[in-house]
């Protein structure tokens, strides 16, 4: 290889070691997490408030 082509080589490889970490503050995912798990549980418990009764036809 070339001096040229080996230093191309090179640089390549250190650009592609770059990692990129993004860090989640855990305690806003943990409040949106219940948030969610909160709602879908009021779903669970109301599916006959949802649907429409034999008397309101």
């Amino acid at each position: 290889m070339s001096r040229i082509a080996l230093s191309l080589f090179a640089a390549g490889c250190l650009a592609g070691c770059v990692t990129i970490n993004i860090y989640f503050p855990a305690a806003a995912a943990e409040k949106a997490a219940d948030k969610i798990i909160d709602e879908v549980w009021q779903l669970q418990k109301t599916p006959d408030a949802l649907a429409p009764t034999k008397e309101s036809k």
